[in-house]
């Protein structure tokens, strides 16, 4: 693995650097202010901008599982990815939709660029990579521990030429958003079947008879409207086409691992800015603010944190560089181990740093003018999503111990 940027990544870091300085930052003051699903009126003029700069859907999206493919998207790597993902998860509520790179589009995005047919890539995928439309990823339900992804109790029947869906969702992300137009739905087609062939994956038009929004959900009091907003929403008799099912019946299982192994490094790229965001601001605080006499930054537990915080977040993007290098190298089984030690090990960070700048804060690092409490929220927030802590760490566990003879 090499730990120098190729030309492309370095590129297209500079590009987005200056974005951010020159046009990201300077519009967060405005978008603080602002509360609701819909984008700001900012994100046209960011998202025009990031377009004519190149910086447009960066994210690597498959053809065959493994290896990216510019017909749908910009054609990089995980590896080239990483470092651009980490400098817009530095302003995470605006610069990743301005690059058409936030959750849960991308992920939704990948599973079309992989397993979707032609007709679905070009009545969905099409506009989503093209920016002129949202979509939402509905999975988690509210009656089970959906952790455990063959608890899904949500139903997909087939009728004739039809499939019949009946369930009730929440966390669903991006289904607020006004400019929602798609979810993709994961339910039993077949309950009878081997346990990790019960589940299947079908779209569903957000416009369609029977689906009804019940309310947004918020996160830790925020909307959380950079993801497009999480929605409550139950499919009562739900109708749509067969050819929209994704894949086949009962690749539903499968079709969610694949999604979710790149959502989650994707995460936590992100998280690697936010950390490095929360130790900048730490630092200027702890230099500016004078307490009993001397700086913030004078004070023994206030230096060490800030030494701490930049020890944690190498050894974190160390981690992830890693993984996407075996993402890129082996494929998303290969790096299994290190995909679930990220999921881990990122969030706990990115929270541990944010904590302490908060706390080097004050007053202030609870409050609206400055971007931490938000971050907080987030980081805290991905220790769930995505399979919360202990999942991990139990299959985890469990890996390392079959290297030592333990039954499967």
């Amino acid at each position: 693995m090499e730990f120098g940027y190729d030309e492309t990544t370095e590129r297209l870091r500079a590009e987005l650097l200056d974005f951010m300085a020159a046009y990201v930052y300077p519009a967060e003051a405005a978008v603080s202010e602002e509360d609701g699903w819909s984008a700001p009126p900012v994100m046209a003029a960011l998202k025009a901008e990031a377009r004519r700069r190149g910086l447009w859907n960066l994210m690597p999206l498959a053809w065959n599982h493994r290896l990216p493919d510019d017909k749908f998207g910009a054609g990089l790597t995980n590896l080239q990815y990483a470092p651009l993902a980490e400098i817009m998860g530095r302003s995470p509520h605006l610069a990743p939709e301005a690059c058409n790179c936030n959750a849960p589009d991308t992920g939704n995005m990948e599973v079309l660029s992989m397993f979707g047919t032609p007709v679905q890539q070009e009545r969905w995928l099409r506009p989503l990579l093209d920016g002129e439309i949202r979509s939402a990823f509905c999975m988690t339900e509210p009656e089970v521990a959906s952790s455990d992804a063959t608890n899904i109790a949500t139903r997909i029947e087939r009728d004739g030429d039809e499939y019949v869906i009946t369930g009730h969702k929440w966390w669903s992300s991006g289904a607020m958003n006004p400019n929602c137009e798609i979810f993709i739905v994961m339910g039993k087609t077949d309950p009878s079947a081997e346990r990790h062939r019960q589940q299947s994956m079908i779209l569903v038009p957000r416009a369609t008879p029977g689906v009804e929004i019940k309310r947004g959900m918020r996160v830790f009091g925020y909307d959380d409207g950079w993801h497009g907003g999480h929605a409550e929403i139950r499919f009562q008799g739900v109708r749509v086409p067969a050819e929209n099912l994704i894949a086949g019946e009962g690749d539903g299982f499968a079709i969610a691992q694949a999604r979710l192994g790149p959502g989650r490094i994707h995460h936590c790229m992100r998280l690697i800015g936010m950390a490095e965001r929360a130790l900048e601001e730490m630092c200027r605080r702890a230099v500016d603010r004078v307490a009993f006499g001397k700086p913030l930054a004078a004070q023994g537990v206030v230096g060490e944190w800030i030494a701490e915080a930049r020890v944690r977040i190498e050894q974190a993007r160390l981690l992830v560089l890693k993984t996407a290098w075996l993402m890129d190298t082996v494929g998303n089984k290969g790096a299994h181990t290190e995909i679930q030690a990220i999921k881990i090990a990122v969030p706990q960070m990115t929270e541990w740093v944010l904590d302490k700048a908060i706390q080097v804060h004050g007053g202030g690092g609870v409050s609206q003018d400055f971007p931490l409490a938000q971050m907080w929220a987030a980081a805290r927030t991905l220790r769930l999503a995505d399979g919360p802590d202990e999942v991990h760490k139990a299959s985890l566990a469990k890996r390392e111990l079959r290297k030592h003879g333990a039954p499967r």
